[in-house]
């Protein structure tokens, strides 16, 4: 038998209409009772799916704190203006609210008074459990959890690109910069870069995969990474980067060693953000429609027939520029 809001009144001793507030995160309760209510609808088994949802009217796209960077925001600032634009279209208001683990995220979501919640990048699954039980509609983006409706570009297929197209340069010393393979993305893009050599019957070399250092200076650990790497022998003549930013990075510090671009080592990024071919020379990207993947988050937010656990994927392409080219 499913559980319903009767059986959590009477297993707490609240009424009917309190726990139907706690669990649709509404005002007018103590954070201790609400807190309670929730414990004992987990515990019970209660399907937070079930509450009834009005119309959306308001919309929060939240983006995790570690995320507000100037590398990350070239990337998701065009998913918000994607996200905003559908939500206009259709006269929802959008606030946008960055997050952290360590601070009162329910607090602060419950400032805006959304009607539904979009994730935009990783977050701790603790986190988003803790926000779906809000029983909002959720939809994560760029993110992938087991049971929650998601938009995720193609990231195993742009990993596959990027090698690929290094492999039939002729390259046969490919190395991959990688940052934390917690996340979904990352993870994804490694597994591609893996796939591409597998099919090219070429040995992965665990001495050019580095995965870089989730504390300290970026650009300081971009630096040593690239030393490294330089250092081996043979060197490496390609290089892939889990994202654009890094890449850049990697490249103008290759130049700086008074490496030739891409004679001695082609490198190829991902995400394609405007910097990628404004760079010298244009960085090889795998390009991801940022603005869709916002609109897209929107779609599957107001699809009310969509059932938890749907994924969606956005499709990549490789866009070939003079890093990784001669011609």
């Amino acid at each position: 038998m499913a559980v319903t809001i009767r059986d959590i009144a009477r297993a707490t001793g609240y009424s009917i209409g309190t726990v139907s507030r706690a669990l649709k995160n509404q005002d007018g309760l103590t954070d201790k009772t609400r807190t309670r209510i929730c414990a004992k609808a987990r515990e019970l088994g209660y399907d937070f799916g079930n509450l009834r949802q009005g119309d959306i009217r308001r919309v929060a796209f939240l983006l995790h704190r570690q995320h507000n960077t100037q590398s990350a925001s070239p990337f998701y600032l065009p998913v918000l203006h994607g996200a905003e634009d559908a939500c206009r279209k259709r006269g929802i208001a959008l606030s946008f609210v960055i997050v952290g683990p360590a601070e009162p995220v329910l607090d602060l979501v419950r400032l805006h008074q959304p009607d539904a919640l979009m994730c935009a990048g990783f977050f701790e699954p603790e986190l988003v459990a803790a926000l779906r039980d809000t029983g909002k509609p959720l939809v994560l983006l760029d993110m992938r959890l087991p049971g929650y409706r998601s938009v995720n570009p193609d990231h195993a297929l742009g990993g596959y690109l990027a090698t690929r197209h290094l492999i039939k340069l002729g390259r046969r010393r490919i190395a991959m910069l990688t940052g934390p393979l917690s996340h979904h993305s990352i993870l994804e893009r490694y597994r591609g870069f893996r796939r591409a050599l597998f099919e090219a019957r070429m040995l992965a070399d665990p001495d050019l995969e580095i995965q870089l250092p989730s504390i300290g200076d970026t650009q300081d650990n971009l630096h040593a990474a690239v030393d490294a790497l330089l250092a081996r022998e043979p060197r490496p003549d390609a290089l892939f980067c889990y994202n654009d930013s890094a890449a850049l990075t990697a490249m103008r510090h290759c130049l700086a060693r008074g490496l030739k671009i891409p004679h001695d080592i082609a490198i190829v990024g991902f995400d394609d953000i405007s910097a990628a071919a404004a760079a010298i020379p244009p960085l090889s990207s795998i390009n991801i429609d940022k603005d869709l993947l916002g609109r897209m988050g929107v779609d599957l937010l107001m699809n009310k027939t969509a059932t938890s656990g749907l994924e969606q994927t956005l499709t990549v392409r490789l866009m070939v520029r003079e890093s990784s080219t001669d011609d």
